[in-house]
């Protein structure tokens, strides 16, 4: 007995196709993936994607992370730096590479928040944003006071209970602001921006109680740090515990350890400045005092010497004369108001024999004959104009190609429009149209006749 063997039939892939199935099964087989590994060839591209290698002692990978993952990271990658990412493997069809396809990066032995802290403060740092010769100095004794935080926050009443204890007269103005969360820095910084616009307040605090390191993320952000270098007006810090430091607290003005602090040292106590005012005010009656003796004493010496007789002699004659001069000048302004008030009285005199409101009266009932004859003209002009207006307008009519329509005429047109007047320039067979008093007809020629 016989046996045959079929051998099995070839299979040809395409190249793209075999990648693709590969691409498939990998994708699901390791659809979540946690990976270690050291950043190299890191590039961010202008698209907002993010393109690095992923390797250790023996082997690399590549990775991407595109740009709607990439804005929710809270550092910038680097070469060199240790990291542990979480994504899918899958394989890049174009050159049938194997690639991680990356949702979440994490510093390794660091937490995400800490190296972007650390990367923006080295990076302001660097800009001289936090040198002290660029700080703005504090007024003294401010008039008004902006507070940018959120009106349910704890340190906004420590704030309020310092300020009205210490001095009750200064002005408060709050501008509401989230603190924590994604939309914080933005509303932060837009309080900044305002107090700046409108010049209303003398120095602006910006304040937050304490809490953790994600808590405290919005003042660490690079957008709200530059906003408050910028401020034209001096800005004080008061986020979080004595302990905390953030990126807004390098580039303020001056940093307080907290909220409480941040009310203390703005304002001056009344106690204080009443107690500075009392000291100057000693000092300054003792001087006083002082140089009105060492005056007493000089004026007592010229006044024993004869000079200074002779001098106040001259001072007394000099007054009197000047007191005949006043004496003179009030006489003449009296005459001279006294001659101006008679001529007045004459020419009022002179005006009252003319009756004013009789001449109006004239003038009035002249303008209304002339604005009555005008009236008149103008109407009879109207009507001269519309009767020759209807004229022209029959005789128009009764020219109109259209009013011969309406006595049972037609216009006759070939097939390009041309009206036609003879009957030779059609034949039979040749589609025309007709116009009518009220509407088009179109035929078809079937005899001619001359």
């Amino acid at each position: 007995m016989g046996f045959s063997f079929k051998p099995p039939e070839r299979r040809i892939w395409r190249v793209r196709d075999l990648v693709a199935a590969v691409r498939t099964h990998i994708e699901r087989e390791y659809s979540d993936v946690w990976l270690e590994g050291e950043i190299s060839n890191f590039r961010a591209h202008d698209s907002g994607h993010l393109y690095f290698t992923l390797k250790d002692e023996n082997s690399q990978i590549r990775v991407v992370m595109f740009r709607s993952s990439a804005r929710l990271l809270r550092f910038r990658p680097e070469n060199g730096m240790q990291i542990v990412a979480r994504g899918r493997v899958t394989i890049y069809e174009d050159r049938g590479e194997l690639q991680i396809s990356a949702e979440y990066l994490e510093p390794l032995g660091a937490g995400a928040l800490q190296v972007a802290f650390e990367q923006l403060k080295a990076k302001l740092e660097a800009e001289g944003l936090f040198e002290a010769a660029r700080k703005k100095a504090i007024p003294a004794l401010p008039r008004r006071i902006g507070i940018v935080t959120s009106p349910q926050a704890a340190a906004l009443r420590d704030i309020l209970n310092i300020l009205r204890r210490r001095h009750d007269n200064a002005g408060i103005l709050i501008f509401p602001a989230q603190v924590q969360g994604e939309s914080a820095a933005s509303e932060v910084a837009a309080g900044i921006r305002y107090f700046n616009r409108a010049r209303n307040v003398d120095v602006i605090i910006i304040a937050r109680g304490g809490g953790s390191a994600e808590d405290l993320a919005a003042f660490n952000d690079e957008g709200l740090a530059r906003i408050v270098a910028a401020s034209e007006l001096p800005v004080i810090s008061a986020i979080g515990h004595e302990t905390d430091f953030t990126i807004a607290d390098f580039v303020a003005d001056l940093r307080a350890p907290t909220p409480s602090a941040a009310a203390e040292l703005v304002i001056r106590s009344r106690q204080e400045i009443e107690d500075q005012l009392q000291g100057m005010h000693r000092r300054l009656e003792k001087a006083m005092r002082y140089r009105v003796l060492l005056g007493r004493q000089a004026l007592e010496n010229l006044a024993r010497h004869g000079a200074f007789v002779r001098i106040m002699d001259l001072i007394h004659r000099r007054q009197q004369r000047l007191d005949e001069l006043v004496n003179r000048l009030v006489q003449a302004q009296r005459g001279m108001f006294e001659t101006r008030r008679r001529h007045f009285e004459t020419l009022a005199a002179a005006v009252r024999h003319y009756d004013v409101r009789r001449m109006l009266a004239a003038v009035r009932k002249e303008i209304a004959s002339q604005t009555a004859a005008l009236t008149a003209a103008a109407r009879s002009l109207f009507l001269q104009r519309r009767s020759r207006l209807d004229q022209l307008s029959a005789a128009l009519e009764a020219l109109s190609p259209l009013a011969i329509l309406d006595r049972g005429y037609a216009l006759v047109f070939d097939a390009s429009g041309k009206l036609l007047k003879d009957v030779r320039q059609i034949k039979k067979g040749d589609e025309i149209s007709a116009r009518l008093a009220r509407g088009n007809v179109t035929a078809t020629v079937k005899n001619t006749q001359r």
